[in-house]
């Protein structure tokens, strides 16, 4: 994943776009970057931030940047923003999105004529400059943004900046969020609603799908209306998304509550624990609603060591992975021993993870541990935002037990059962990864329900990676 932050000013914008960069940091850990544009031209700071936090890398960058018009990011993949020279002038861009067609788009580039890449990321061509490279492939800055968003097979929203203004444009079919905020003397961009609001600004609008707008220090002019298909990425609300935000005018922690509160009613109290747990911090929401709707206490009985310990899932290494999930979560044994628990998790994508957190809450002398993960089985992997990792779909567990159960050769439609929570596949496969896992029962939230915590039309929603419907 990845986030994104864009001012244009009046004055300086520097100190606001690195705090509003900053409040991204939730949405990636490897790399983060600025640039800017002032009376001095353009100017850029990118940063490892995979061992140090966003703020403590660009706070030298702060006092040497400047400018009034200025873009950032956080990203999991390539360095960026980067600077681009072409024959439509020069630009600084950034990109949010996956692409999935990309040796199909690079060969685009190449069969006109003679092409070269600078940026390469681990050893392949930074996905970033071949968007500004396919853009560059037509006359003007807003038919190259269109061509990229119609010709990208999976998600691309992006931020492009020049010396007149920053272009923000959303992905085809919206499946990443880009909205505007505004005070007196500027207008800001963002991925999160929530990164402007202490900086001053208010809100001003959403982008629609598809939409393409340029943003001045004096307004916002659209330059390509928004589209009528919208398939929202459902895991926003369920696990990217921070509390404080947004999307659609749905906010993530009411979300999150709705969630619980479905899943309570869904166990209508067929199991008994003591207490109800989130897993930190995203499942820590959904495990409130769970018990504000059943009326058994809310408790942590472990905590997140937050101060040095990154995301867990993030680092590409397995084994680091699973080491940095076990030293960041501290048993609370008083409230573990002898006590019947219910865990809430986001989602159980690879299932070493909460395994691992089911063992060490037995080693401390649980009872029984009841699993309700807050988004259905994750069957398909997620081809339009990668927000899982996985290099093939056998690393979902839910895929690996399918193969147990069926065999290599799966059909596709046999593969849609096992995604049907009335179906006698579906019910094998929960309980195969309930036994596997030793949790004492385990009860996923289910699409409709899911659907149904978001509010918004079903047919706005991408629920692809659990029911293989684009």
């Amino acid at each position: 994943m990845g986030g994104f932050f864009g001012v244009a000013a009046k004055r300086d914008c520097v100190l606001e776009l690195f705090y509003g960069t900053d409040y991204h940091s939730h949405l990636g850990t490897r790399r983060g970057g600025m640039a800017t544009y002032g009376e001095a031209g353009f100017n850029r700071a990118i940063h490892n931030i995979e061992n140090s936090p966003f703020r403590t890398k660009f706070d030298r960058d702060v006092g040497e940047l400047e400018g009034y018009l200025g873009i950032g990011c956080i990203s999991d993949f390539e360095p960026q923003p980067l600077l681009i020279q072409s024959h439509l002038g020069s630009f600084a861009i950034t990109t949010v999105g996956n692409i999935n067609n990309f040796d199909e788009l690079l060969r685009e580039v190449y069969k006109d004529g003679p092409a070269h890449f600078q940026e390469m990321t681990n050893g392949q061509v930074n996905a970033t400059e071949l968007i500004a490279a396919l853009i560059c492939k037509k006359d003007n800055l807003t038919d190259g943004i269109r061509y990229v968003q119609e010709a990208v097979d999976g998600s691309m929203t992006l931020l492009l900046m020049t010396s007149e203004g920053i272009y923000a444009a959303r992905d085809r079919y919206g499946r990443t969020p880009c909205v505007l905020g505004r005070k007196e003397d500027a207008y800001c961009v963002s991925f999160e609603s929530f990164a402007y609001i202490n900086l001053g600004y208010s809100d001003y609008r959403e982008l629609g799908p598809g939409e393409i707008v340029r943003i001045r220090p004096d307004g916002v002019e659209t330059l390509a209306p928004a589209g009528k298909d919208l398939r929202i990425c459902s895991f926003l609300w369920v696990y990217y998304g921070y509390p404080t935000s947004s999307y659609e005018g749905v906010g993530v922690e009411q979300m999150r509550y709705t969630c619980g509160q479905m899943l309570a009613k869904r166990d209508d109290g067929s199991v008994h624990p003591d207490i109800v747990a989130g897993v930190p911090d995203s499942g820590i929401a959904h495990a409130i609603g769970y018990s504000n709707e059943s009326g058994i206490p809310y408790a942590r009985p472990f905590i997140k060591y937050t101060p040095t310990w990154p995301r867990s899932f993030m680092p590409t290494n397995q084994g680091k992975r699973e080491l940095i999930a076990r030293m960041k979560l501290i048993p609370v044994k008083s409230l573990i021993h002898d006590k019947r628990l219910l865990l809430i998790d986001d989602s159980i994508v690879r299932g070493t993870q909460l395994r691992d957190t089911t063992k060490f809450l037995y080693s401390s002398g649980a009872k029984e541990v009841h699993v309700r993960p807050a988004c259905p089985p994750l069957i398909y992997g997620c081809k339009f935002l990668s927000f899982s990792r996985s290099k093939s779909e056998m690393e979902l567990i839910t895929r690996r037990v399918i193969h147990d159960l069926e065999g290599d050769e799966v059909s596709p439609e046999t593969v849609k059962e096992y995604a049907d929570p009335c179906s006698c596949r579906y019910a094998k496969m929960v309980e195969e990864i309930c036994k596997r896992q030793n949790f004492t029962t385990l009860r996923y939230h289910r699409v409709d329900d899911l659907l149904a915590s978001i509010g918004l039309d079903p047919c706005k929603v991408c629920t692809y990676c659990f029911n293989g419907k684009e």
